[in-house]
C-alpha cells in the first residue's frame, strides 16, 4: 500500500515500535500508553502543520495491534487538536509539548446527554471566561490533565480549554470495548479561549474534518487484523477432509473482505492526501472514508467471527475482541447516519 502515489518517501520510511504495556487497570493502562507513545509516535498528533496521512498511518498500525493503543494515540490528537489548529502561540506552548511528551492527558469535550449529533441542541453556558454545564460520553473523561470544551456563550459556540482540576467526573461509563469514559459537570469553571468568540462551531468542525479520516483508518486497521487472523485460521482447519480455504464459500467470504479493505484503504489515504495537499475542507471526503471504513471493518470482522465458528465468540480470542472493538467507531464523531447526511448535502451542493 505504501507504493500508492497518495504517499511520500517520509511516510515509507516510518518506523515505529509499538508500546506494550503491563498495567491491568484501564486507567493505567491508558496512562502508561501515553507515555510509551511518547517515543516518536505523539509528536506527529501536534505537528505543525498536521500530516493526516502520518495520523492514519500510525492509527490503523496500532488499531492492528491494540485497540486502546490506537485510542490513547487519537485522543492525544483530538483532545488537543482545537489548540494545535485554532489556538494561539501562547495555548500551544502551554499545552502542546506536554502532550506531544505523554505528561499530559486531552480531552475532547463537545457531546451533552441531549446534545450528541444535534450540536444545535447545546446546553452548556460560557459566561466571561467560567463554563457551566453537562458534558457526557467523553472519552478519557476522569483521566485528562486538560479538555477542549464548546459552549454556548452570548457571540455562539465557542471553544475553551478547562484544566482538569476545574471538572466533576460525575459518572464513568462502561461500555462493551472498555476504555475511559465519562460523564464532566462544569461548575462556573474557569476557561480558557481557542479562537475568536462565536467560532466554535469553525473549530469543532474543522478539528474533526482533520481526525475523522482517522476514525477510518483505525477500522482499517481492525478489518486487516481479523483478515489476517481469518487466513491463518482457514488454512490451518480443516473441515470435510480438507483445510477450509479450498470451500468455494469460504474463499467467496474472503473476496468480499478484501474487496472491502481495500476500497476502505483508498478512501480513507485519498481524503488524507486530499487534505494534506491544501484542501481547505474535506467534509465529503472524510465522511465518505469513515463511513465506508467503519462499516466495511463491522462486515469484515462478522465474517471472521462466523468463519471461527464457536471459537469467533470465545472471550480471549482476537476476533472476539475487534468484534466489540469495532462497534463504537460507527457511532462516534458522527454517526453512520450522520455521515450519510453529510455526504448527501454535500453532493446536493
Amino acid at each position: 500500500m505504501l507504493e500508492w502515489p497518495f504517499f511520500e518517501q517520509r511516510h515509507r520510511d516510518l518506523a515505529w515500535q509499538v508500546p506494550t504495556v503491563t498495567e491491568t487497570d484501564l486507567d493505567e493502562r491508558c496512562r502508561a500508553f501515553v507515555r510509551g507513545l511518547a517515543d516518536g509516535w505523539l509528536e506527529h498528533t501536534v505537528a505543525q502543520p498536521l500530516d493526516v496521512r502520518t495520523l492514519c498511518l500510525a492509527r490503523e498500525t496500532l488499531a492492528y495491534h491494540d485497540a486502546l493503543a490506537d485510542f490513547a494515540f487519537a485522543m492525544q490528537g483530538l483532545g488537543a487538536g482545537p489548540i494545535t489548529l485554532f489556538g494561539d502561540d501562547a495555548l500551544r506552548a502551554r499545552y502542546l509539548p506536554a502532550v506531544a511528551a505523554g505528561e499530559q492527558i486531552a480531552a475532547f469535550a463537545l457531546s451533552e446527554p441531549e446534545a450528541g449529533s444535534d450540536v444545535a441542541a447545546m446546553r452548556t453556558t460560557a459566561d466571561g471566561d467560567r463554563i457551566t454545564g453537562t458534558k457526557t460520553w467523553i472519552s478519557n473523561g476522569g483521566i485528562a490533565d486538560f479538555y477542549t470544551v464548546f459552549a454556548r456563550a452570548p457571540e455562539g459556540i465557542s471553544a475553551y480549554v478547562v484544566d482538569a482540576e476545574h471538572v466533576e467526573v460525575v459518572q464513568r461509563i462502561d461500555v462493551i470495548a472498555p476504555h475511559p469514559l465519562a460523564t464532566l459537570r462544569f461548575d462556573a469553571a474557569p476557561a480558557t479561549p481557542i479562537g475568536p468568540p462565536g467560532k466554535g462551531m469553525r473549530v469543532a468542525l474543522g478539528t474533526l474534518d482533520v481526525f475523522r479520516s482517522t476514525v477510518g483508518a483505525a477500522a482499517l486497521g481492525f478489518a486487516r487484523r481479523a483478515m489476517d487472523e481469518t487466513l491463518a485460521r482457514v488454512k490451518e482447519r480443516q473441515l470435510f477432509g480438507a483445510p477450509m480455504a479450498e470451500l468455494p464459500l469460504i474463499q467467496a467470504k474472503l473476496a468480499d473482505m478484501a474487496l472491502g479493505i481495500d476500497a476502505s484503504a483508498l478512501l480513507v489515504y485519498r481524503a488524507a492526501w486530499t487534505k494534506d495537499n491544501g484542501a481547505e475542507r474535506v467534509t465529503r471526503e472524510a465522511a465518505m472514508a469513515k463511513l465506508h471504513a467503519t462499516e466495511t471493518a463491522q462486515q469484515v470482522i462478522d465474517a471472521a467471527v462466523q468463519i471461527f465458528g464457536g471459537l469467533g465468540v470465545t472471550s480471549g480470542q482476537v476476533v472476539e475482541r475487534l468484534y466489540r472493538e469495532i462497534r463504537a467507531l460507527r457511532i462516534y464523531e458522527g454517526a453512520s447516519e450522520v455521515q450519510q447526511l453529510v455526504i448527501a448535502r454535500e453532493v446536493l451542493k
